[in-house]
């Protein structure tokens, strides 16, 4: 019986966002989609966010995936610039935690060691690793589309990733996964 899973990629940003979706057959990745959401001209963060939520959603709902991978925050000197990918990060996650899927976490390091073999590697040797590994015939104007991708194929690779998302849907829920943490 062949063992088929859809996985969801995401390199969020309030820019640009990347997404890349795989359908995984057996132990085989096969690019579904990938693509980008140009952010940049709208000047209301807020609108930024609704828009990656929205977006987030029908990836979901077109695609039906049943994993989310999405990438770390990185460290970095501008605070605001932080907390900005932080929510868009964050808003991405509420759609897949709205539709009940479950999510990945990757550090931007290890997404690049596990697609080229070094954490250090460019967006562009990233996008011409995954465009021979899946055999893409036209790339996309921007490397975030790539960057999504490298995400889900990331947690492809990994037989034990970084972090999942042990988020709870309801209080009875986290009361039955931490009695520990209960009281009175």
């Amino acid at each position: 019986m062949k063992e088929e899973r859809v996985i969801l990629g995401i390199d969020p940003g309030t820019s640009i966002t990347g997404y890349g979706i795989i359908n995984v057959i057996d132990k085989k990745a096969v690019l579904v989609t990938l693509g980008f959401l140009e952010l940049q001209k709208i000047k209301d963060h807020y609108e930024k966010l609704k828009l990656i939520f929205s977006r987030t959603l029908a990836l979901i709902d077109e695609y039906s995936p049943d994993e989310l991978a999405i990438e770390a925050p990185f460290y970095g000197n501008n605070v605001q610039s932080m907390l900005k990918l932080g929510r868009a990060q964050g808003i991405a996650i509420s759609a897949a935690l709205h539709r009940n899927l479950p999510i990945f976490e990757y550090a931007p390091r290890r997404i690049k060691q596990a697609i080229t073999g070094q954490g250090n590697a460019s967006k562009e040797q990233v996008a011409n690793m995954l465009q021979k590994i899946l055999l893409i015939k036209d790339m996309p104007d921007k490397l975030d589309a790539t960057d999504g991708l490298a995400v889900a194929m990331c947690h492809f690779y990994q037989k034990k990733p970084l972090s999942q998302n042990n988020t709870v849907k309801s209080w009875s829920d986290f009361a039955k996964k931490n009695p520990h943490r209960v009281t009175g």
